[in-house]
């Protein structure tokens, strides 16, 4: 949907068509959603995002709504800490899309269960048929991945987890990827398409024999 806009008669608010590419700070108001939004715009640039949760769970924010006006006096007055994360790229055809929870290759609703494969290092580790497959930074390991009975890992950790959503097996298991791994996800099934999101949002389409390459960052 639509943005709200704030008015534009505030006195020392300006209201930019779109984000600067190097602010001092980036100020995200909402959820996580959000916060993640920011995030990714800001990733590799070195500006701090600082999150102020109006969402439900707020796990990324830095103050809550209820605590707005020190959460602000904070933002603005430099009381924070910056704390780097890691993210996850994947090398999709329409370019490269930057992670900071997840990449998730997911089947269409109403299709056959999807056929993947992934490799790590030019070895093949699994093919699998099931609803999907799912690689997650140590940030993102408590949420699609804990739903698949992933690991958790430790903010701090070098490295990320595969694991798959729904496999059609007892003997697929989650994966822990070293940093200078190349993940390779291959789509080996002859019919449907998978969907790709990044960090919950649809990102791109894997075709039948197509594949996509996730490296940590």
């Amino acid at each position: 949907g639509e943005l709200a806009q704030p008015p534009a008669d505030v006195p020392g608010l300006t209201i930019a068509p779109s984000p600067p590419e190097r602010p001092d700070l980036c100020l995200a108001l909402g959820g996580d959603g959000t916060i993640l939004r920011a995030l990714r715009n800001y990733a590799e640039s070195g500006v701090p995002v600082f999150g102020i949760n109006y969402g439900t769970v707020g796990f990324l924010a830095s103050a809550e709504a209820s605590d707005l006006d020190r959460g602000l006096e904070r933002a603005f007055g430099g009381e924070y800490e910056v704390i780097e994360l890691p993210g996850l790229e994947a090398e999709l055809a329409d370019g490269r899309k930057i992670a900071v929870n997840d990449v998730s290759f997911t089947r269409n609703a109403h299709e056959r269960v999807a056929e993947l494969a992934y490799s790590v290092s030019g070895q093949e580790v699994g093919r699998v048929r099931c609803d999907g497959l799912v690689a997650a930074t140590p940030v993102g390991s408590t949420g699609y991945n804990l739903a698949n009975h992933g690991p958790i890992l430790a903010w701090g950790v070098e490295g990320f987890v595969v694991s798959f959503i729904a496999p059609h097996t007892l003997t697929a298991r989650a994966l822990v990827v070293a940093p200078g791994d190349v993940l390779h996800v291959a789509n080996v099934g002859d019919r449907n398409r998978v969907e790709v999101g990044v960090d919950g949002t649809k990102a791109g389409q894997l075709g039948p024999g197509e594949e996509v390459h996730v490296r940590f960052r």
